[in-house]
């Protein structure tokens, strides 16, 4: 998905007004520049375009944005040893740990769309992912017997939370917890709070393909931006939904897809999303999930869950949640989208297909 804006030059006339011999000249004032901002972080990019009426430094927003990566990085990377969830993994205490609001609250949140999704949305199925050779290259097909194993020691449910004194602990020692399916929008949510407290109003921010928009353009033209087409193509992406953005008040724009990973074996295809309640990818034609809001941290996970549940399944949830939900299906070798009840009636954005 991109920002479906040109780099137009914005010109102004000025006039020039004789009043009694005194010249005087209107304003020639130019409107706010729209500053741009990309980075590199979490093993993915992001890109920011914001504007103001009075001037924020594009360098002092990205050192706050840098700041801010840093600490999400060392809290919630499973890449680093020394993050606090790669410890809280590696630990087989069952005793109360010390954590974050922030980790409370996507904890609590991953747990409420377990219990909506029917146990299709579960981010502790990471050992799942290294039994099927996912996190390597080359895949790995197990047994019945070792996907039960796996599946004793995983459950969101298996953690417990205490919001009030700011703890958190597992009831059985090996649990593995990774919260990467919501890390996207939890980044967006964090880039956009630091804007807003920067005093900007008018925004695009951009992560891993997830979009927080709020405002509009300099001129007043409403933010458009584009769901992306769903093949895995060598040279970018490519449009396959235009989206208008109607709603100033913020709209969050949360994509996932089966198409950018997947293996082959023999003549079978295996999709990269798991199900955690078979242990097994899943075997639908949904090829890719969209999900509006104004929660981006929220819109990941169901984005994520959406493709876990598969179209009709899918579609029953998300009309269950009020969740406006936009779906492509790939069906012999074409696409078919479909709206879920709750987008259908969605006066927030407005949707053209691209041609």
């Amino acid at each position: 998905m991109f920002e479906k804006t040109s780099n137009v030059v914005l010109k102004r006339s000025c006039t020039a007004l004789t009043i009694s011999a005194i010249m005087m000249l209107s304003g020639c004032s130019q409107p706010p520049k729209l500053e741009k901002i990309a980075g590199y972080a979490e093993g993915t990019t992001y890109h920011v375009s914001y504007w103001s009426k009075d001037e924020v430094s594009p360098s002092k927003v990205k050192a706050q944005f840098d700041t801010a990566l840093a600490a999400i990085d060392k809290e919630y990377s499973t890449y680093r040893n020394d993050s606090y969830i790669s410890k809280f993994n590696k630990s087989t205490s069952t005793e109360w740990q010390p954590a974050s609001k922030d980790f409370i609250y996507m904890v609590s949140l991953a747990q409420s769309i377990n219990k909506a999704s029917h146990g299709c949305y579960d981010p502790t199925v990471q050992p799942l992912y290294k039994l099927w050779g996912f996190q390597g290259e080359t895949l790995n097909v197990p047994t019945a017997a070792q996907i039960t194993k796996i599946r004793d020691d995983m459950g969101i449910d298996k953690i417990e939370i205490d919001p009030e004194h700011l703890r958190i602990r597992k009831t059985i020692p090996q649990l593995q917890l990774d919260l990467s399916s919501m890390g996207e929008g939890y980044a967006i949510s964090r880039l956009s709070q630091i804007l807003e407290s920067d005093g900007v109003e008018n925004y695009l921010v951009e992560f891993g393909g997830d979009m927080k928009i709020k405002g509009h353009k300099p001129m007043g033209e409403k933010w458009r931006v584009a769901i992306e087409q769903p093949i895995a193509l060598k040279d970018g992406i490519r449009p396959y939904q235009i989206v208008t953005i109607n709603d100033e008040n913020g709209v969050s724009l949360n994509t996932s897809g089966t198409y950018h990973h997947n293996f082959k074996d023999g003549k079978k295809d295996y999709s990269h999303i798991l199900d955690p309640r078979t242990g097994a990818p899943i075997t639908h034609n949904l090829v890719s999930a969209s999900v509006f809001g104004t929660n981006p941290v929220e819109g990941d996970a169901w984005a994520t869950t959406m493709l876990c549940l598969g179209p009709d399944e899918g579609k029953a949830v998300a009309n269950e949640e009020s969740l406006p939900v936009y779906y492509i299906q790939d069906v012999n070798d074409a696409f078919k989208s479909s709206k879920s009840n709750a987008l259908i009636h969605y006066k927030n954005i407005t949707l053209s297909q691209q041609k």
